[in-house]
């Protein structure tokens, strides 16, 4: 009997990877069995495509790989994750959480194509990822929402602090802020449940609050 899935959604900066690894501390400490993977798996060798994509091998802005061709990056990367690490443990009736999943590719690959154009995009992901490589659709997704400006802010934090440099996908501000929309299009349509980053006042929300909410939806 399949088990349970989880995934952790949200655009560059918003806070997803915080939010898993508490939500990960809180599952352990209240004894719960459970396991995680992080897509993408960059220390994989099915990350290939993946590191070559978003290093601008393939053209320095997202745009330049279409929806449907960089998609197949990433869920080649899923399926070898499914396959080699964490399938058996979900197949037995195991608990997963997964940071970033097939809905990356409904919220960065579809904000390459018109509001008009995403529906069928999303059938289309759904069916190739769900169907045609039989990965296992989750049964709650949380979208971590946050408004760009505040997104971006974290993202040139993060950089200065890791002495990083920013893929193709968090260095252009305005692909991101279509990923927004994207995401807030692909909830509606695969019924994820919406995680304000934000106050009612659009302050930000303190990460243990944010916490609060989920571990509710979790536990």
């Amino acid at each position: 009997m399949a088990g349970r899935l989880i995934v952790f959604e949200g655009t560059d900066g918003s806070g997803k990877s915080t939010q898993f690894h508490l939500a990960c501390q809180a599952l352990q400490a209240a004894g719960r069995e459970f396991r995680t993977c992080v897509y993408p798996q960059y220390q994989e060798e099915s990350s290939a495509l993946i590191r070559m994509y978003l290093g601008g091998k393939f053209g320095t802005r997202p745009s330049d790989v279409n929806a449907y061709a960089a998609s197949t990056f990433f869920a080649v990367d899923r399926y070898a994750g499914y396959k080699q690490h964490w399938g058996s443990h979900y197949e037995n009736g195991g608990l997963m959480l997964l940071d970033r999943y097939t809905t990356s590719n409904a919220v960065h690959q579809s904000s390459k194509l018109s509001p008009a154009e995403r529906e069928a995009f999303f059938r289309w992901l759904a069916d190739f990822e769900y169907g045609a490589l039989g990965l296992p659709a989750p049964d709650l997704v949380l979208w971590l929402d946050m408004p760009i400006p505040l997104a971006v802010a974290n993202l040139r934090r993060r950089e200065q602090a890791t002495h990083t440099t920013a893929d193709i996908h968090e260095v252009d501000t305005g692909y991101l802020s279509a990923c927004r929309d994207a995401a807030a299009q692909a909830a509606d349509f695969f019924g994820w449940r919406r995680i304000s980053c934000v106050d009612s006042g659009g302050a930000l929300r303190p990460p243990e609050d944010i916490h609060r909410e989920i571990l509710s939806l979790i536990l």
